[in-house]
């Protein structure tokens, strides 16, 4: 649902924040004083085209911001979000943002992070139904058609089941589409997956192995210098004139000459042997590591060679060693897949062909299902239309269901199933029945909309449904009858509509007035919360006025309680 609405600098409005509530809302007020503002505001934060003229006179930019409540819908939202690389909601919330300047500049935000219009649309398909004449009517389109068929006859896990068998086939043909190739082709790619495999096999590769490699390889390729250092540091350690042991006895002498005067010297003689002691353990290291250092050019020829072949392999089938192997696995697979190509075509096609009878069996039962349900779904609609003002009218589902040939003659089957669905809508007797999407009446269309809500309201999951104009050349009994299928309708989903009738608006459980005023030399609209004695004075001035008007006024409300 939506929680909140704040509208910036478009047209009368300079800043208006609107906290919304469940359930049914009525939004009223004189002609003229800017309530379609808020059908535009909501247009453009779900993607409509802007127009720099709604910008408020002498303001630079417009914003719009809603945030909804994402509840019943945070999976599906956030799956969108996700494939959309945006953020998700936190805590259930979806915030929405659309800013455009008198400059041209447009943009737009979910979440925080740039979007464009075109996911903005497709969110709100999942947020608003709006009736009148606007965008956002999921009714009018034949897709969301046979979903709300679908769940009018409880077929949802019939087609959800279709789904998956249509998608299993598709994994199923994908397959197959890579075995059938030409025997030049299929001659090419045995040969280079042999290629590959032994070339790969042969190697012998093991993870870990290449640091170790490149250590030893460091070493052996310096292995002279490193010889030549070792015995240079001996040298100067033991063997020359003027060597550290030489110069350790005579510190040593030295020292203990020092001792045998004074008794206090004895510590540093002490560290002089120590000192000698650690000069004796680096002799004997140097010693060992310079005798286990060996020139070997055909060792290190053999290392070099295999250091090449690990890096000719990471070129060729990945990053490390570990990659090259697991490439290795995947082109034995499907080598092995290619030499017995004849047996896995065999044995795919089998599978297609179970498959199909699967997918056409229960698309036959989900269509069974639909048909059987149309007469039902008429008759309560054209039962709601007759409280409406339509009498005589008849509403109707046709169906086309597709043959065998049609559903599997292409690689993708659909996954809604083999039929196609349209709304129709006779509004008078002895008058052909036409598209819905085909009314050109917005009244009209508004009221078999809220005909159809009524019926589905609780198969529907389209959280807000906001209705201009259905009140459109509507007056007495059927003014009632809306107002009560509103508050009905608003038992299952949030409802915003602006009406001019009092009995559409005293049905509600929330009531706005948008009033036009002159401020400091400007005209702007601004809209309030009417509660109380304010709510019975604006429902009686929409009778009319009067005390007679009061009176009735008071009396719908109190019913309406």
């Amino acid at each position: 649902m939506l929680t909140t609405l704040r509208i910036k600098n478009l047209a009368l409005v300079p800043d208006l924040t609107l906290e919304l509530e469940p359930g049914y809302t009525a939004i009223t007020g004189e002609t003229g004083a800017g309530k379609s503002v808020i059908i535009g505001a909501l247009n453009l934060v779900l993607g409509e085209r802007a127009d720099r003229s709604l910008i408020r006179a002498g303001a630079d930019s417009c914003a719009v911001e809603a945030v909804f409540s994402t509840d019943g819908l945070a999976r599906l939202i956030n799956e969108l979000l996700e494939a959309r690389g945006l953020e998700k909601c936190e805590a259930a919330e979806l915030v929405l943002k659309r800013t455009f300047t008198s400059a041209g500049a447009n943009r737009q935000f979910i979440n925080g992070s740039p979007t464009t219009l075109a996911v903005l649309a497709e969110l709100g398909e999942y947020l608003v139904d709006m009736h009148g004449p606007h965008e956002h009517q999921s009714l009018l389109h034949p897709a969301r058609q046979l979903e709300i068929l679908d769940a009018y006859a409880e077929a949802l896990p019939l087609r959800q089941r279709f789904h998956e068998l249509c998608r299993n086939r598709s994994e199923l043909l994908r397959q197959k589409n890579e075995l059938i190739i030409d025997e030049r082709t299929y001659a090419q790619q045995l040969d280079l997956l042999r290629f590959q495999v032994k070339e790969i096999t042969s190697a012998k590769l093991v993870v870990g192995e290449e640091k170790e490699l490149e250590t030893e390889f460091s070493r052996a390729s310096n292995a002279a210098r490193l010889i030549e250092l070792s015995q240079t540091a001996l040298a100067a350690l033991n063997e020359d004139d003027n060597s550290l042991f030489n110069q350790a006895g005579a510190i040593g002498r030295s020292l203990a000459e020092l001792a045998r005067l004074d008794a206090g010297g004895g510590a540093i003689l002490e560290l002089q042997e120590q000192a000698v002691s650690t000069l004796s353990e680096l002799q004997r290291e140097l010693s060992r590591y310079a005798d286990s250092i060996e020139v070997d050019p055909a060792r290190l020829q053999e290392l070099e060679q295999r250091l090449n072949l690990i890096q000719s392999l990471k070129r060729k089938y990945g990053a490390s060693a570990e990659d090259v192997i697991t490439f290795g696995n995947e082109a034995r697979q499907k080598l092995l897949a290619l030499e017995s190509r004849d047996v896995e075509l065999e044995r795919l096609n089998g599978e297609i062909r179970k498959t199909e009878e699967a997918v056409w069996s229960c698309g036959r039962e989900l269509s069974a299902a639909r048909r059987k349900a149309i007469p039902k779904l008429g008759k309560a609609v054209a039962r709601e239309l007759n409280d409406l003002g339509f009498k005589q009218s008849s509403f109707e589902v046709q169906v086309d269901t597709m043959a065998r040939e049609e559903l599997f003659g292409n690689s993708a089957a659909p996954g809604n199933g083999i039929d196609k669905a349209e709304f129709l809508f006779a509004p008078n007797p002895g008058e052909p029945s036409r598209l819905l999407r085909a009314i050109a009446s917005s009244g009209e269309l508004a009221r078999v909309m809220l005909a159809l809500k009524t019926v589905l309201a609780a198969q529907d999951r389209i959280p807000l449904l906001v209705f201009d104009e259905v009140d459109a050349n509507v007056g007495g009994e059927t003014a009632a009858a809306v107002g009560e299928k509103m508050r009905r309708i608003g038992r299952q989903h949030q409802v915003l509509c602006i009406t001019h009738l009092a009995q559409v608006a005293a049905a509600a459980r929330n009531h706005f007035v948008v009033s036009k005023k002159a401020e400091q030399g400007r005209t702007l609209s601004t809209i309030e919360r009417l509660d109380g004695k304010e709510r019975l004075h604006e429902v009686a001035r929409m009778l009319g006025g009067g005390e007679a008007a009061k009176k009735h006024a008071e009396a719908m409300l109190t019913e309406r309680e």
